[in-house]
């Protein structure tokens, strides 16, 4: 199962050395958290997850996998990409293919650098961004709906389908971005296969300098305002320190750490905040051989969740044995089993975040 999310922001604005930084941490620490460059913008980079290490040394497991997520570094957009200025075709084909959007945006001063609209303002590049992907829907929406209103009087799909376009539209024409439209329950698979750029979660990654990498500043705290009125998330993380990182050790990485203020690399908190985005939970099967990290979407029951691990999985799912975390690293499996805290599980069983499980199944 593949999750895609998509780093973007206007020219200079520190997004390819965030995707670097991100490689070469990764590379850095191949041992425990792999990452590989499957095309030279897309990188698949381990999801840190402190929970592993617990959960292996109670199995005594050989080897740690964990989960991952891929990011794509996408062409830089400017002002009139939705006509096809600058990269903008290319960047509005690469952004239909991500799953939600990290959208890093200049939060520092620095004179060396050239901003694209010749001045700081987080906010206002957001904006257009966000602009530019609107227009976009829009011009697709409204080439869409016209032939589909007329096979809507006699067809009830496309009836269904124009009503949802409708309310797209609505809300683009008023300045709002598709992931504001309030879709009934029944029909968001429906909505979402209109692929629309602005349906996507986004993510604002503030990309400020050293000294407020632990504080962040005046511009980041306007953009979390932004952020909060959307109901978005936002993570500050200074890509210039995050480079710096990944040339270091372990140890000189957690004394750099210390020195700065910071508990974590500001990575780790942006893959987790990009895992969060995408509506994503971690469960584990652990046992001597390895401890390994399963990525599912929240409210998937247990038979979907055997089949990331084998189609045959679901396919003849009988029952999964299922422990709690903190029951699994406090009392290991066995225990757990002695004092009922290993359950059997059914097919309309909803997998929890942290839940360690073994899969019967009859092929």
């Amino acid at each position: 199962m593949g999750f895609k999310c998509g780093i973007v922001g206007l020219p200079n604005v520190g997004k390819s050395t965030l995707f670097n930084a991100l490689t070469k941490t990764a590379a850095a620490q191949a041992a425990n958290y792999p990452f590989c460059t499957i095309e030279p913008n897309t990188g698949e980079v381990a999801v840190p997850d402190p929970r592993m290490a617990k959960i292996a040394a109670q199995a005594k497991s050989a080897q740690l996998v964990p989960t991952r997520l891929t990011f794509v570094d996408i062409a830089g957009l400017v002002r009139g990409a939705s006509k096809g200025e600058g990269l903008g075709n290319q960047f509005l084909a690469n952004i239909r293919e991500v799953d939600a959007i990290a959208h890093v945006l200049r939060c520092f001063e620095d004179g060396d650098i050239t901003h694209v609209e010749g001045r700081v303002d987080p906010v206002a590049d957001a904006d257009t961004v966000e602009t530019e992907l609107m227009l976009a829907d829009l011009d697709s929406l409204e080439r869409r709906v016209v032939p589909l209103r007329k096979r809507a009087q006699n067809d009830k799909e496309a009836r269904e389908q124009v009503e949802l376009m409708d309310l797209a539209l609505e809300a683009l024409r008023e300045g709002r971005p598709a992931r504001t439209v309030a879709v009934p329950k029944d029909a968001q698979a429906a909505f979402q296969m209109l692929n629309l750029l602005t349906a996507k979660p986004v993510l604002y990654v503030c990309n400020v300098e050293e000294a407020s990498a632990a504080t962040g500043n005046r511009f980041s705290e306007a953009v979390f305002a932004k952020a909060k009125a959307e109901g978005a998330k936002a993570v500050v993380i200074s890509a210039a320190i995050e480079s710096e990182i990944a040339q270091l050790s372990d140890a000189e990485q957690a004394e750099f750490l210390e020195t700065i203020g910071l508990e974590e690399p500001g990575l780790d908190r942006l893959i987790r905040a990009g895992y969060d985005l995408l509506g994503l939970i971690t469960y584990f099967t652990a046992g001597p051989k390895e401890t390994r990290a399963w990525t599912i979407t929240k409210g998937t029951k247990a038979p979907q969740a055997a089949g990331v691990i084998h189609t045959d999985f679901e396919r003849g799912f009988i029952r999964a044995q299922t422990i709690a975390y903190e029951d699994f690293v406090t009392l290991g499996e066995v225990k757990a089993k002695e004092q009922g805290k290993a359950r059997d599980e059914g097919k309309e069983y909803v997998v929890q975040d942290g839940d360690v499980m073994l899969f019967k199944f009859n092929t």
